[in-house]
């Protein structure tokens, strides 16, 4: 049984191996693919609006779809080795300011989302965590997370992606920081702190590397089974806004000389729902036509760290004032972000 396993482990790791240079060869020719599809397979005409949203789009959702499955296997191998445990014990016994950085720093390397706000919520307030290094950890987590940081780098850069990284953790160390210091605990429902959750034991740390690479793989399977709509949505989105949206539309929208846009950007990322990878595609069409850096920016923070959905869960173990506190703090530190950069750039 134990030799079974094992073979099957190396015929997985041999795998992961062999895919390397598919998936290199299909990325570097996605755009010879597009063009090939759209001009000699279908034949349309060059430049009208619908041949150039297909085109955007044909173009995309591969490219989005084969970013997400590198950098997920690699978070799934760094999940073997980091489990929510060891997350949730680092920060125990942490505060003031040095555990709001420990906390946004551990938000952004931890492959967590939104989605596992409560199940972490009542994990650290079980141990002891501080309640502004708690929000630290959830505003960084979903906000500035591996998905995040690596499309970003693939289709603006890495400037713009060290500057939203950047921007991204100082919203989650002050955010927290400031609503530990307003000593809000009162505000969590009161049945949170009678749940006790279970100490899971793991043996991550007794894995080989062939186990790793299963683990990577299926991580792959989980995540991307559980996203994908999302992004082939946004592309759809953005293709659209690519192929039909005027230039001088967007940017009287969304420029840097409407004073409102940062604002209404805020206003109209909340309400919505996605994740990074869904809401990326979207941020580099507005970019594209004519969208300032800071609005784009603050946008796409407002829709991965105060969506509504998300507002909804936590409504759950949180009241009222305390998630009120949340949004405004952190919305606060989205708009300073969308100005700043609007001005730098």
């Amino acid at each position: 049984m134990i030799k079974s396993i094992q073979i099957t482990n190396r015929k997985q790791l041999l795998l992961a191996f062999l895919l390397l240079p598919v998936w290199y060869l299909l990325y570097a020719n996605l755009q010879n693919i597009s063009d090939f599809l759209i001009d000699t397979v279908f034949q349309m005409q060059k430049g009208t609006h619908l041949s150039e949203t297909l085109r955007f789009f044909i173009f995309e959702v591969p490219k989005v779809l084969l970013l997400l499955v590198l950098i997920i296997f690699g978070v799934g191998i760094i999940r073997s080795y980091f489990s929510p445990e060891k997350t949730r014990n680092a920060l125990a016994g942490k505060s003031t300011f040095m555990g709001n950085i420990l906390a946004a720093l551990l938000g952004i390397l931890t492959p967590f989302c939104s989605c596992s706000a409560i199940p972490l919520f009542l994990g650290f307030v079980e141990a002891g965590v501080p309640l502004g290094v708690t929000f630290s950890f959830l505003i960084a987590a979903p906000m500035v997370n591996e998905i995040a940081l690596i499309m970003l780098v693939g289709l603006f850069g890495w400037k713009t992606a060290i500057i939203y990284t950047l921007t991204g953790l100082l919203i989650a160390v002050f955010a927290g920081y400031l609503i530990g210091v307003l000593k809000l605990e009162k505000y969590i429902q009161a049945w949170v702190f009678e749940v006790k959750t279970g100490q899971t034991s793991t043996d991550e740390t007794k894995m080989n590397f062939s186990h790793r690479i299963k683990v990577g793989l299926d991580t792959v399977k989980e995540i991307v089974g559980k996203i994908w709509l999302y992004i082939v949505i946004g592309v759809a989105i953005g293709a659209a806004a690519h192929g039909y949206v005027p230039e001088d539309y967007m940017a009287a929208l969304m420029g840097k000389s409407a004073w409102y846009s940062v604002p209404l950007s805020i206003l109209i990322g909340i309400p919505m729902y996605s994740n990074a990878a869904g809401i990326i595609p979207i941020v580099s069409v507005l970019i594209e036509k004519g969208a300032s850096l800071g609005t784009s920016l603050a946008f796409m923070m407002s829709v991965i760290g105060l969506s509504l959905p998300e507002i909804i869960i936590l409504k759950k173990v949180l009241k009222m004032p305390l998630i009120l506190a949340f949004v405004g703090i952190v919305a606060a530190g989205i708009l300073c972000v969308g100005f700043i950069f609007n001005f730098i750039y």
